[in-house]
């Protein structure tokens, strides 16, 4: 089982970046997918997830408006397009698999199974 994030770096406050995150061997069609962060000092967060199927999708309040969770089950992927970037939405952003296969979505970080190895957003003020 492999969670491969990509897409981080640094943006200056107001602009956008789109996270991905590439899945190998979990059965990812099947699976409800999450994104989480973790910023200096701090707890590991919940930020968004999607249902198995895309048609159901869950956010943070604090991140709701701004942020796009999505994924092509066709590709192994799950995306988070973040816009309106601000300086403290910087962290490391981590993407996850829930652990159980069609089931409901959660926010809920002990749900999630499989984890990748976390991608640094930075956002300058």
């Amino acid at each position: 089982v492999q969670l491969q994030a990509s897409g981080g770096g640094l943006v200056q406050a107001g602009g956008s970046l789109r996270l991905s995150c590439a899945a190998s061997g979990v059965t990812f069609s099947k699976r409800n997918m999450g994104w989480f962060r973790q910023a200096p000092g701090k707890d590991r967060e919940f930020v968004a997830a999607i249902s198995w199927s895309g048609g159901s999708t869950l956010y943070a309040d604090s991140v709701k408006g701004r942020f796009t969770i999505s994924r092509d089950n066709a590709k192994n992927t799950v995306y988070l397009q973040m816009n309106s970037l601000k300086p403290e939405d910087t962290a490391v952003y981590y993407c996850a698999a829930q652990r159980s296969l069609v089931g409901i979505t959660t926010t809920t970080a002990h749900e999630y199974a499989y984890w990748g190895q976390g991608t640094l957003v930075t956002v300058s003020s």
